[in-house]
């Protein structure tokens, strides 16, 4: 596993509630699911990246109560300005990792 790097993480996460919302371990585990185990993130690093986004204004909480029974949960979505945060960031990452592609793609001379 590999651990995130800061910036990555706000795509990341926005990524993640793209599709609907989550609470903070089941963020977790949509993220190491979806990355098929190659990303490790603690959460420690989590919910400070989360609060940052809210403050941005990116992602939105509130409280729900367990469906399990269990002490209510803060569950998180993306707000329509996250949705545009997202996809802007997402077009930084493409055209980074078109560079670095581009970098690593030997050329014949």
């Amino acid at each position: 596993m590999n651990p995130l790097k800061s910036g990555t993480i706000d795509l990341v996460l926005l990524s993640a509630l793209q599709d609907r919302p989550r609470y903070g371990l089941e963020i977790l585990e949509h993220i190491r699911t979806r990355a098929a185990g190659q990303f490790d993130m603690k959460e420690g690093s989590l919910y400070p990246a989360l609060h940052r986004l809210v403050k941005a204004g990116w992602v939105d909480s509130e409280w729900q109560a367990s469906t399990q029974g269990g002490a209510p949960r803060k569950v998180y979505h993306l707000t329509d300005s996250g949705l545009n945060a997202m996809n802007d960031k997402r077009q930084e990452w493409q055209g980074l990792r078109n560079a670095v592609d581009a970098l690593l793609t030997r050329r014949l001379a």
